[in-house]
This record gives C-alpha cells, structure tokens and sequence, in this order.
C-alpha cells in the first residue's frame, strides 16, 4: 500500500473498526451493510479533513467503494 492508501484504510477503520486492515481495499457499499448514508457522510468527512480536500455532494454518490475513494483523492491531490 502507498501514503494514500494507507491513510485512506486508517479513516476507513475509524468509521468500519470491525473490517480488519487487509479487507479494506475490497470493501464497497455492496459489500458491507453498515455502510449506510451517515457512514458515508462520516467516511468522506474525515477522508476530506486527512487529505485537506472538500469533497463535494456531488461525488458522495460516486465514491461508494475503498478503490473508488483512492482514485479519487489521488486524482485530486495529484498522486495518481
């Protein structure tokens, strides 16, 4: 895992603290019932407050996976 990776499974395991670490990059809306509309709000959150971006409603639709997410911040921090 890179910087981004890593720090990105750190805010997932804050929100998710029962996916163990290794699980994350496979971890999406589908595939774990608790992520609903306030863990998505609290996800994005605190990716947005770790990488410094304001992550727009907009894309808190699309961003509905642990891959997704990565692309997404290493696209805006300029990492990808």
């Amino acid at each position: 895992m890179n910087d981004i990776q890593t720090r990105i499974s750190h805010c997932f395991a804050n929100v998710f603290p029962d996916v163990p670490l290794a699980e994350m990059p496979r971890t999406s809306v589908a595939s774990l019932a608790r992520w609903d509309s306030i863990a998505q709000v609290t996800l994005l959150s605190a990716i947005g407050e770790e990488f410094s971006l304001d992550i727009s409603l907009d894309d808190f639709e699309e961003l509905t996976s642990w891959a997704l997410i990565v692309d997404y911040v290493e696209s805006r921090t300029g990492n990808g």
